[in-house]
């Protein structure tokens, strides 16, 4: 005799396969981050006493607006080994259609306002941290960052991402 879940198993394979082969079957979706937080230098390389831009850009890939927005800045496990190595951010920057204006909160504060939030849909923000490399720092070590956000939505989502890395800037004795 035939086991009733023997049918129940068998019923559900056969209708398993039935919908996957017709299309019907829920698929895997690949939806785009709700917020994707991107980071830039303008150079690998410094020497003591340098400088380099360190841009991050957040885009809003959501349709709805980015109304608010926290975001952390720290030195890498690597970076913090080389005692050596002296540096600190001395300028912060938000491009805007007019040109760059100045914005505050630089360091592992909440960077997330210098954004010029609210971030529409589709639309991006761009800021910009001056890394100042000191005249008396160590060589041949590298300065990395990396950051955690958090950004909630007009639809009153909300979205965490992180840890996102920076490019390594590689300090150089001249």
């Amino acid at each position: 005799m035939r086991s009733p879940l023997m049918r129940r198993l068998g019923l559900s394979t056969v209708l398993a396969v039935a919908l996957a082969v017709f299309g019907l079957a829920p698929a895997a979706s690949a939806d785009p981050a709700a917020a994707e937080l991107t980071f830039a230098t303008d150079g690998a390389t410094t020497t003591p006493g340098g400088t380099v831009n360190l841009s991050m850009t957040i885009t809003n890939n959501k349709t709805y607006d980015i109304w608010f927005m926290y975001q952390t800045i720290d030195p890498t496990w690597l970076t913090t080994q080389r005692p050596d190595l002296k540096y600190g951010f001395t300028g912060c920057a938000l491009a805007t259609a007019a040109g760059s204006v100045p914005c505050a909160g630089t360091g592992p504060a909440d960077l997330g306002a210098n954004y010029g939030t609210t971030v529409p849909p589709g639309q991006s923000r761009t800021v910009t941290l001056t890394l100042q490399v000191a005249a008396d720092s160590g060589c041949n070590g590298n300065i990395g960052f990396y950051s955690y956000f958090y950004a909630e939505f007009s639809d009153s989502t909300s979205i965490s991402g992180g840890p996102v890395y920076t490019p390594e800037t590689r300090v150089l004795c001249a």
